[in-house]
């Protein structure tokens, strides 16, 4: 199976896939289909034009029953490439405390959280980017890995698996043949059967 060509495609199919674009994963692997970014909310829905193999051109496609393999990520990365975190996830309290002070930082934006430990007087400072909103408050007690801020992540990953199966259409033809030969030889069968016993009837009638 692999994405079917522009000129295959019906108008009816172009209606339901919208203004979608959708490309093979490699040149290699016309099997793998890769669409978006797209709207969440807008395309809750996909359709994907794909175009069957024809046993008759390919001989490793037999008439069997395919797997289908569907899987979407949302939102964005919640950790850089080295590992960091981005400003699409939680931040955590590193230490256990009280807060101490809240410093907001005017051009970069973001902000300073100064927790200082009760028993010692230890202060550890955390950094928050841009971008998350404050959970706390200075004076406010925290706990070592209480969220400081909200979670703004609303992404994750979801897949799911599905069958198609690639049927001969005379196979088709020849199911839909035999199972109306056996209706109508059940048809006449009763006919049949009808006629015997008004036969039978009108003889110990006579």
């Amino acid at each position: 199976f692999e994405l079917a060509p522009p000129d295959r495609i019906s108008p009816e199919m172009k209606e339901k896939m919208g203004n979608l674009s959708f490309q093979s994963y490699r040149p290699n692997k016309k099997n793998i289909l890769v669409v978006g970014p797209v709207p969440g909310q807008k395309y809750s829905e996909i359709v994907f034009p794909i175009l069957s193999p024809d046993p008759a051109t390919k001989k490793e496609v037999h008439f069997l029953k395919y797997p289908i393999y569907v899987g979407g990520n949302r939102g964005r990365g919640q950790i850089y490439p080295d590992g960091s975190k981005s400003n699409n996830t939680v931040y955590n309290a590193s230490a256990a405390g009280i807060v101490s002070k809240i410093v907001r930082k005017e051009k970069k934006g973001g902000y300073e959280i100064t927790i200082s430990d009760a028993s010692n007087g230890h202060e550890t400072v955390d950094i928050i980017p841009p971008g998350p909103e404050l959970l706390v408050s200075e004076g406010e007690y925290i706990k070592l890995d209480q969220p400081l801020t909200s979670n703004p992540n609303v992404g994750g990953f979801g897949q799911g698996d599905a069958e198609i199966v690639l049927q001969d259409p005379l196979r088709i033809q020849g199911l839909l043949f035999f199972l109306a030969s056996v209706i109508l030889a059940q048809i006449f069968l009763v006919l049949k059967k009808k006629q015997f016993e008004k036969v039978q009837l009108a003889e110990m009638n006579f």
